[in-house]
């Protein structure tokens, strides 16, 4: 017995740390926590987080797509409301005249809007449409998204398909991308919300091989958010929000929908780790703060 006690103590050291570990896993499990809710809003489809100079000063706004009518409706009654990043609203009717906007994107001044059939530009700073581009054979025009130089990819996810506008022109980029929806580049792969799955391809690969992140979303997709270290969050329009770890592992963090809130294309801030969801037939965009 004498002999067996100090190589029991041996062992507690060895065997003790699997344990800790354990513990670390399941308190580093992603969560949200809910911040505010901005009601009365008009069919809100897309928010956008968007941080700038303005009379010397760092303003941060929020763009909010609202359709205001039917998703496919070439009604002229959607636009573009802005929040202040605690929710109040700043200009409800701050772009108008437009027909069901969905997807919003930012680069150098301009606002990209994917309005069922054209891209519509945007001058941030006067509010004034630069242009409106069509899409050849397009229907519906779902999300936008810019690389770093400029080249803007939009979805339309009835055509299974992803343009590029480029110098002003809009053709075809690829086909047969089911259920295409959310888009967004990061450094130079495009990710693509589409069906049940996350899928990415490198930019510089011309032969644009298309590549599974992860797969198994109850329903179908909507938009999507990077979070840092190849992880993202992604919304599906029914109702659910899930975490997605860049191994390919998903997490539900979110289900509305016996609320019938329904989780449209999210925006998020980087610096503060949170996430606004535009609840669609809600007409409202909820804030909720990330956490691990």
């Amino acid at each position: 017995m004498k002999s067996c006690f100090p190589l029991l103590l041996c062992l507690l050291p060895v065997m003790m740390p699997p344990l800790l570990l354990a513990e670390e896993a399941v308190s580093n499990q992603p969560a949200l926590e809910a911040l505010w809710h901005t009601k009365d809003l008009r069919v809100p489809e897309s928010v956008l987080w968007h941080q700038q100079q303005h009379n010397g000063k760092t303003d941060t706004v929020l763009f909010v797509s609202e359709i205001d009518g039917q998703g496919s409706a070439v009604d002229g009654v959607g636009g573009v409301a802005l929040l202040n990043s605690d929710g109040t609203i700043r200009n409800k009717d701050w772009l108008r005249g437009l027909n069901a906007p969905k997807g919003l994107a930012v680069y150098q001044g301009k606002l990209y809007i994917a309005d069922l059939t054209e891209v519509v530009i945007v001058d941030i700073a006067s509010a004034k449409i630069l242009n409106k581009i069509k899409a050849p054979d397009s229907v519906f025009l779902n999300d936008v998204t810019v690389d770093d130089k400029g080249v803007v990819y939009i979805s339309d996810t009835r055509k299974n398909r992803i343009y590029k506008l480029e110098q002003n022109q809009i053709s075809i980029w690829l086909d047969n991308v089911e259920a295409a929806n959310g888009l967004k580049v990061v450094g130079e792969q495009l990710y693509i919300a589409a069906g049940d799955k996350l899928l990415k391809l490198d930019l510089t690969d011309n032969s644009k091989n298309i590549r599974q992140v992860a797969r198994g979303f109850a329903e179908r997709a909507d938009g999507l958010e990077p979070v840092g270290n190849g992880d993202f969050i992604v919304s599906c329009w029914a109702g659910l929000v899930y975490y997605v770890s860049a191994d390919g592992r998903i997490k539900e963090l979110l289900d509305t929908r016996t609320l019938k809130l329904n989780t449209a294309d999210i925006g998020w801030d980087q610096a503060t780790n949170t996430l606004y969801i535009p609840t669609f037939l809600g007409n409202s965009v909820q804030a909720y703060k990330l956490s691990y």
